[in-house]
């Protein structure tokens, strides 16, 4: 057996791999066109709407050069829009459009039960356990990451 199928970064790589893959092919069963990052976002605009670029890479965990790509997706797909920050014209801030909050509200869902077959090898109460055991080692080490989590 080599030594990395017992080392903690493998596996998450490997889960990591699985989530991204069952995500993609739940969502796409039901229609729906959006990676987990695009989810991501217009779950973190859905909560703060007006938010700029780098305030929703801060809240999602995500560098400014990839939400930057994402964002352009999601106004394309017409999910999101931008609008000139009344504060700094040289911002601007995003907010869901009524496709974006419908297309949220029906993949919600869909996502949820994607989350429950990536964990389908655990009791209910082992989910909760591990859930609550990867938020506790993603806090412990969050200041190390690239782009840490910060939420205002």
């Amino acid at each position: 057996m080599l030594e990395i199928y017992e080392m903690p970064g493998h596996l998450i790589r490997r889960l990591n791999q699985t989530s991204v893959s069952i995500f993609m092919e739940e969502t796409a069963k039901k229609g729906f066109d959006l990676t987990p990052v695009q989810y991501a976002a217009l779950n973190a605009i859905e909560a703060s709407p007006g938010l700029d670029q780098a305030t929703l890479a801060s809240h999602i965990a995500y560098d400014r050069v990839t939400i930057g790509g994402v964002v352009d997706r999601l106004v394309q797909k017409e999910l999101v829009r931008r609008e000139i920050n009344p504060n700094d014209r040289r911002a601007r801030t995003l907010y869901l459009t009524d496709k974006g909050a419908d297309t949220l509200k029906q993949i919600r869902p869909v996502v949820r039960e994607s989350q429950t077959v990536l964990l389908s090898g655990l009791t209910d109460a082992e989910r909760e356990q591990f859930v609550s055991l990867l938020q506790k080692a993603c806090e412990a080490v969050n200041e190390r990451s690239r782009a840490p989590l910060r939420i205002t």
